[in-house]
This record gives C-alpha cells, sequence and structure tokens, in this order.
C-alpha cells in the first residue's frame, strides 16, 4: 500500500463570473503537478473585496457548477462562501489539513499575487499548510516572476513554484463590462455559464 499523499490543489477566487482562463489554470495545476482534484471555492467575505451579498453568491456557485460538471477532476467547496466572518487563506488551509492530513494541498494563485503575497494575512503560516502555484500568463515577466518566487521562497520558508498556463486575456471584469455593453461573451466562458448568465440577467 502506498504510503503517497493525495494532491489536492485549492483555487479560491471570486468566479465573477467564472471563465476559461480559471479552467486552463486549474487542468495545467492538475497536469503539471499530477494533482488529483481541483477544489474551486468560491470566496464569500474577504478582506479586500466589497461583499456582493447571499444573491450573487448564489450565481458565483451556480455558476461554478456549470462550468466544471464535464471534469471529474474537479469539484467545488462552499466553505467559504457559507461563512458569516471574514475568511483568511491561512484559516481555510489550517481547518482542511487538520479535517484531511493525509492530503497535500496546493493552493492556486495569480503570479501577480505574489507581489503583494507578503501583504496577506500570515502568508508563512500559508506556506507552512500549502505549496504555492503561482500561475503566470505570457503577459507576465517570467525572471521576474522567478525571482519574486525565490525570495518569497527565503522570506517565508515555503515551497513556491511556477505554474505555467497558456496566455488568455480575459478577466471577469472584463467579460461583465462585455455584458453591460452588450457584447458577445461567447467562447470566453463555457456555454452553460453563457445561458445562465442570459437567463438571470446578470451583470447588466
Amino acid at each position: 500500500m502506498s504510503d503517497r499523499k493525495h494532491r489536492v490543489g485549492i483555487f479560491g477566487g471570486t468566479f465573477h463570473p467564472i471563465h476559461y482562463g480559471h479552467l486552463i489554470i486549474a487542468e495545467n495545476a492538475c497536469e503539471q503537478f499530477d494533482l488529483e482534484q481541483v477544489v474551486f471555492m468560491p470566496t464569500g467575505h474577504t478582506p479586500h473585496k466589497v461583499y456582493a451579498g447571499p444573491d450573487m453568491d448564489r450565481h458565483r456557485c451556480r455558476m461554478v457548477e456549470l462550468a466544471i460538471a464535464d471534469n471529474p477532476k474537479f469539484c467545488i467547496s462552499y466553505r467559504e462562501i457559507r461563512s458569516d466572518s471574514v475568511n483568511y487563506t491561512y484559516q481555510t488551509l489550517r481547518q482542511l489539513h487538520d479535517e484531511f492530513p493525509e492530503t497535500a494541498f496546493y493552493f492556486i494563485l495569480g503570479a501577480d499575487s505574489l507581489f503583494d503575497f507578503h501583504q496577506w494575512k500570515h502568508p508563512e503560516l500559508i506556506c507552512e499548510e500549502a505549496v504555492v502555484l503561482a500561475a503566470v500568463r505570457d503577459d507576465l515577466n517570467e525572471s521576474r516572476v522567478d525571482a519574486q518566487i525565490h525570495a518569497l521562497t527565503v522570506q517565508l520558508h515555503g515551497e513556491i513554484h511556477r505554474l505555467n498556463t497558456p496566455n488568455f486575456n480575459i478577466s471577469s471584469k472584463n467579460i461583465r463590462e462585455r455584458i453591460q455593453d452588450g457584447r458577445s461573451i461567447r467562447y470566453l466562458t463555457p456555454d452553460p455559464v453563457v445561458q445562465y448568465i442570459r437567463q438571470n440577467h446578470l451583470y447588466r
């Protein structure tokens, strides 16, 4: 019997809405780091963003469910979105580690977040509880990212890796703006998400 730990990615975000860029990052994380599963964890109350309210929580979760339905390696967690208090990443990862001690967690974030990672709440504890995967897009300077990874690794005594992903130059904000301007969002997010947004008149 193997003593190898289960390898699970934790991918937090507002997913407001989820799009192909998110899915590409998760798929590449599975491939590059041999992850058995990636857990999409929509954020609830966060210290850095305005809370959009319970109705939008429901919509964001439903869009994630629709987007990941056809991939058996992807699942959703409602852990943070069901919490009434502010959610800090280090607390969530510590809870997961306590509940699933036989699992090695990989925390997925955008490489741009590395440059303010030291300002997060207890980044050293995040590094204690998980390997950090920094998703790099083509518009970020890889050598600059690598230098930041090295600096944080030394500073926080953590394990941080570059996650290479194809460039997908779209954001949730851009999708919302396109909807407000009456432009198409087809091919930017899975069709079931496009239909859900249309049926529920979101972001208009």
